[in-house]
């Protein structure tokens, strides 16, 4: 089952995993020095926060699945519709393990849709994903 993902970039982790743990009842799932996450059920939402980016908000937004059979089918969606996309095979980002997709919207939403199969010890340094995409829209899909 999917689930919907959220990172945000804050200036202070401490009072922003004050806020968030008020505000989803429970403390975070996982914590390190510049980050920490939280696995809700309801809503089945993954919402992580790190100090790693300048300034602050939605860093981006995502997809988590399950198996890489469909990270597969949500790639395809997304060439499919000409959408430019970038592959991360085995990436380490978040303390975590994952292949993953990039894609930006055509209003510039940064969306990442992986699947997480291991965990790290490092929060990873991977380059900017989107370097290598042009700023052209993406086809609009068969709703728009």
């Amino acid at each position: 089952m999917n689930r919907l993902h959220v990172h945000f970039r804050v200036k202070d982790l401490d009072a922003s995993i004050r806020f968030y743990s008020a505000l989803f009842g429970r403390c975070p799932d996982k914590r390190e020095p510049d980050y920490a996450k939280w696995m809700l059920e309801d809503p089945r939402a993954n919402i992580a926060i790190s100090t790693r980016h300048e300034g602050t908000g939605v860093d981006h937004v995502g997809l988590q699945v399950d198996s890489d059979a469909e990270l597969a089918v949500l790639a395809a969606r997304l060439k499919d519709a000409k959408a430019e996309i970038v592959e991360e095979a085995d990436a380490t980002c978040c303390y975590a393990r994952s292949n993953k997709f990039w894609a930006r919207s055509p209003e510039g939403a940064n969306w990442e849709l992986y699947h997480t199969f291991g965990d790290s010890r490092t929060f990873g340094a991977a380059p900017d994903p989107f370097s290598g995409l042009n700023s052209a829209p993406a086809a609009k899909a068969c709703c728009g």
